[in-house]
């Protein structure tokens, strides 16, 4: 069944086309078979996904050991860092709308112009989170635990994370432009490079192994930084060796109104995007401290569990955009249309499946990470009630990508707001005090299900199609 839907002219193996697709055989999707172009895209883009995935999880586990603040400190951190991804992700956005559509029209000078242009962005964006993230961290802590310990030891990793954040900017901004112009296996190389020295490093760092002094969560810090900082230098070399269709001269680098003023219009979108999002998932956690540190662990283990779970379909979704720019920039409206419906359907597929794991593994998954019973009950019902959703997170998380890649991307912005703002915050609100942590979780679920549902509504409209970038 799966050697029909990926294509039906091409009579290889599931095997043949995996290996290919990793290696990047394939960068031309405005022809073919879909299913066979979504599979070639999204293999990289999975495996990219995972490897990284695979580093979160190994990092709140090596932490786990050291103790239950450092695991509240990565959790109350990486609700906070989100918008610094919220900031990448937009900026990301902006750069594969722009690339992908330039690639799309065999525009080769046009594609390396916006990817120039974009980095000088993320320069500037870098910087001015570094700057607020050193000199705001203890205030940034003490606004969700003021417990002394906590923020003792907390401060110097937030100053890492923050002080070092250009490493996350251009780790996504870099893979960004390799999507756009379909070279997916060079954002998995520069991911994977990042992630196993990653995992490398943490288990060194934090437990002092060899000639290393033990630097517990400070060493987890050190080992991001130092791993995603070798990923981005990779991706340089990539980038400035031409070994894609990108061909950067200095010229490229001189500020450019005209291609600024529209990567910032497609980018703002994105970046409001994420962070309405990212701001309302920092008031979650607001409320779900106020349970007590057993709750708040358990959620912060089940909440990296789902991010895991869901990197997968982040690929798919991020396959279908770039299919959605490349194949509008070669006119073929109705092939892009089909691309998003194709990966929506494997999407939610492959999460269904997920959730229905969940329900029967959460309790061993999430005492892999703590033996707290209090915090083992917290991480499996917070588990279980957020993957309701999976249903329709799967359609949600592909067409909201495939706005993006059209370069709409203030439709799926409006509709954050009023989901996740509007409607999530008072909800979780309420249901907490009503039923306790459970409801914070429950409105998780039914604002994820919205969300998908009126995306899907309004893609269908066809907007879209008509976005100039």
């Amino acid at each position: 069944m799966l050697s029909n839907v990926l294509d039906i002219e091409e009579k290889k193996s599931i095997g043949t086309h995996f290996l290919a697709a990793l290696r990047g055989k394939r960068t031309e999707f405005t022809q073919g078979a879909i299913g066979l172009a979504i599979f070639y895209l999204a293999v990289p883009m999975v495996a990219e996904l995972l490897i990284e995935g695979l580093f979160a999880v190994v990092d709140i586990y090596c932490l786990s050991f050291v103790s239950q603040d450092a695991v509240s400190v990565v959790g109350i951190t990486e609700s906070v860092m989100f918008i610094v991804y919220s900031l990448a992700i937009g900026l990301g956005m902006g750069a594969t709308a722009m690339v992908a559509r330039r690639t799309g029209e065999s525009d080769t000078v046009g594609a390396s112009h916006a990817a120039a242009q974009a980095v000088l962005l993320g320069l500037i964006v870098s910087a001015l989170i570094a700057i607020l993230g050193v000199g705001f961290a203890e205030p940034m802590l003490r606004l969700f635990a003021d417990e002394e310990n906590l923020v003792r030891v907390g401060v110097p990793y937030v100053r890492i994370m923050m002080g070092t954040n250009a490493v996350i900017v251009f780790l996504f901004l870099f893979n960004s432009i390799f999507r756009g112009t379909g070279e997916a296996k060079y954002a998995m190389w520069a991911l994977a490079l990042s992630s196993t020295l990653n995992i490398v490093l943490d288990v060194i760092l934090i437990f002092g192994l060899g000639p290393f002094p033990e630097l517990g969560l400070r060493g987890a810090a050190i080992a991001t930084s130092i791993g995603r900082g070798v990923g981005v230098l990779l991706q340089l070399y990539l980038l400035l060796r031409s070994r894609t269709m990108i061909r950067w001269v200095r010229t490229h680098f001189i500020p450019q109104v005209k291609i600024l003023s529209r990567l910032v219009q497609v980018s703002a979108g994105g970046i409001l995007q994420f962070a309405i999002e990212s701001l309302s998932w920092i008031f979650l956690t607001y409320l779900v401290v106020q349970f007590g540190s057993e709750t708040r662990s358990g959620y912060f283990i089940a909440f990296r569990i789902v991010v895991f779970s869901i990197l997968p379909s982040w690929g798919i979704a991020n396959a279908a955009a770039t299919l959605v720019g490349q194949n509008l920039g070669a006119r073929q409206y109705i092939r892009a249309e089909a691309s998003v419906w194709t990966a929506a359907k494997y999407n939610t597929i492959f999460l269904i499946f997920s959730a229905t794991l969940f329900f029967l593994i959460s309790r061993p998954l999430v005492a892999a990470f703590m033996d707290d019973p209090i915090v083992i009950q917290q991480g499996v019902r917070a588990l279980r009630i957020i993957s309701i959703a999976y249903i329709f997170l799967g359609y949600g998380m592909v067409v909201g990508q495939s706005f993006n890649g059209a370069g709409d991307t203030w439709t799926p912005t409006l509709w954050n707001f009023v989901v996740f703002w509007l409607i999530q915050i008072p909800l979780a609100w309420i249901l907490s005090r009503w039923i306790g942590p459970e409801g914070i979780y429950l409105s998780i679920a039914i604002s994820t299900t919205l969300i998908a549902i009126i995306l899907v509504v309004k893609f269908r409209q066809g907007h879209w199609k008509n976005i100039q970038i």
